[in-house]
């Protein structure tokens, strides 16, 4: 983390990140100071890339996306297992992890259905274990501290 940042620049934070529509003016309510002075801290967060953009968040659900199933999956096909998730719309993210898997696939569908096709497709890849999940406990959590980090 940088060094130049105070409480104040992580209160806007965890502000705009619990709202990324949260008016300037409210802002400066919440923190206690000028508009001008949120506004220039918010640019210069955004400059050091530290702000990296603005995103809403979505009920999977409501999207037929409420099926998630994560698969580890060994192979030495990595780019093209890189170009295969980039092209699938059902896969969210994908992470390139340590042991005996080398990648680890997040997949979100409508069904369990959609979960087997996808598992279907990638046994071109490799061997791959699958996870599905019973029922997300913390979802989109706040990821800054209440205090500066020492």
């Amino acid at each position: 983390m940088e060094h130049w940042m105070d409480e104040t620049d992580y209160h806007i934070m965890r502000l705009l990140q619990q709202n990324a529509r949260i008016s300037i003016s409210q802002i400066s309510k919440d923190v206690s100071m000028s508009q001008p002075s949120v506004r220039e801290r918010i640019k210069r967060l955004e400059e050091k890339d530290i702000i990296s953009g603005y995103t809403a968040t979505y009920r999977h659900q409501a999207l037929g996306r409420g099926t998630t199933a994560f698969f580890l999956i060994k192979t030495e096909q990595c780019q093209a297992l890189v170009d295969f998730c980039e092209r699938t719309p059902a896969v969210t993210d994908l992470f390139r992890i340590s042991g005996e898997y080398n990648y680890m696939i997040k997949v979100q569908t409508a069904t369990i259905e959609g979960i087997a096709q996808f598992q279907d497709s990638i046994i071109k890849f490799g061997p791959s274990k699958s996870l599905i999940s019973l029922k997300n406990l913390i979802e989109n959590r706040i990821l800054l501290q209440a205090t500066i980090p020492k």
